[in-house]
């Protein structure tokens, strides 16, 4: 509602809830009434430090989200490389539980056999377990010294050391223990025992 005061000058612009604004015209006070303004009287802008807060916000939860799918693609790729430790430390100690128990003192080099310990090139000469005894290989390779592909970035060591362990006295068993180190340098270690029998 527009209110004229007097000398022709509108007192009054702007009614309340409507968002109406009161103009003059001329100076015979007559007054109209404009359409509602889409901006209210009292709106401003985004200020600096709104801006800079809102920048702040959104690289921290920015930061938070990389972090998290940094974190999520490393444990992707973790247990591939635990399998693949695992089956080389199996696939070794099964060659060396085929073996028989042996001892230093029953070696026979006579045959071509080493009396250990033997190396890559001549881990198929073993003839009992204890010629494994460090044994240590960098870059994985079958029986015949021959590299598998894909497996270069891995190492073994092995320790077949007398144990006592149950009834079976220290002089009857053996600990055959197979450590893999994984291309991301972490450690696999599997451990059997085997007695005389």
């Amino acid at each position: 509602m527009c209110i004229r005061s007097e000398g022709g000058r509108v007192r009054a612009a702007r009614s309340r809830g409507t968002g109406m604004r009161c103009r003059a015209e001329g100076r015979g006070g007559v007054a109209t009434i404009l359409p509602p303004s889409p901006f209210p009287l009292h709106a401003r802008g985004v200020s600096l430090i709104e801006t800079v807060l809102f920048i702040v916000v959104v690289s921290i939860a920015l930061v938070v989200v990389l972090k998290a799918s940094d974190l999520a693609n490393q444990g992707s790729a973790d247990p591939i490389l635990r399998r693949q430790s695992l089956a080389i430390a199996q696939a070794l100690l099964d060659e060396i539980g085929a073996k028989p128990f042996g001892s230093a003192a029953t070696d026979v080099v006579a045959e071509g056999y080493t009396a250990g310990p033997v190396n890559s090139a001549t881990r198929s000469l073993a003839d009992d377990m204890d010629d494994y005894n460090g044994f240590s290989m960098n870059g994985i390779g079958t029986l015949g010294n021959v590299a598998v592909a894909g497996l270069a970035n891995y190492s073994v060591s092995v320790s077949v050391t007398p144990a006592a362990f149950g009834g079976v006295p220290a002089g009857d068993g053996y600990r055959i223990g197979v450590s893999v180190t994984d291309p991301a340098n972490r450690q696999m270690v599997l451990e059997t025992y085997r007695a005389r029998y």
